[in-house]
């Protein structure tokens, strides 16, 4: 036991504890964060982690577009998220009126008002989102390895409807594109592929 404390208090830490949340160092994150990018956006993309007290931060500035959100050690399962710049300002009002404590349909309806009047603005050209799930086990923390991963695509197209893009409401096959909340300040094109069957040992 002895032994096991000394290396415990002397080894190079990967991993941050902090009230029974464990939090991956910043490198760790930003590697697993920008796994829900396109291979070739990785690199240049803005990351942002959590910091051991759980406090969204900057870990890594950005060179193009994208900037990628990753997984909240407090909630449930690996989920990473990267959208264009331009969601910013939307993704961060949801944010802020999250942390003041509004229920999802809040945020929804306070969002949707302030796109319509112009407060809140919205992106003039489809945006893309992208995100990437995993299960709690799938995700090691202290390498930032993900396995059996789930990518889905977000096409973000302000006030958009069903009748002027050709959009179903839903969708009509596995991976097929379909509209969600159309005509409304998110109006967004969903892309989900077939889940794969998760590889064996």
């Amino acid at each position: 036991m002895k032994q096991l404390l000394t290396f415990l208090l002397t080894a190079t830490p990967v991993l941050v504890s902090v009230a029974q949340t464990t939090v991956p160092t910043p490198e760790i994150q930003i590697k697993a964060a920008v796994l829900a990018a396109p291979a070739d956006k990785r690199a240049g993309a803005a990351v942002y982690g959590y910091t051991g007290d759980g406090t969204l931060t900057l870990l890594r500035k950005g060179t193009n577009e994208l900037i990628c959100l990753g997984d909240d050690p407090k909630q449930k399962g690996f989920n990473a998220s990267c959208y264009h710049k331009d969601l910013e300002p939307f993704m961060a009002r949801g944010r802020e009126l999250r942390k003041a404590g509004k229920s999802g349909q809040e945020i929804y309806d306070t969002r949707e008002q302030e796109a319509k009047t112009g407060k809140l603005k919205m992106p003039k050209n489809p945006t893309t989102l992208f995100s990437f799930s995993a299960e709690d086990t799938d995700f090691d923390k202290a390498t930032g390895e993900v396995k059996n991963g789930y990518v889905r695509s977000v096409v973000y197209i302000p006030f958009a409807t069903a009748e002027s893009t050709g959009l179903p409401l839903k969708p009509d096959g596995p991976g097929l594109p379909w509209i969600m909340d159309p005509g409304k300040h998110n109006a967004h094109i969903m892309i989900n592929p077939p889940k794969q069957a998760p590889a064996t040992k």
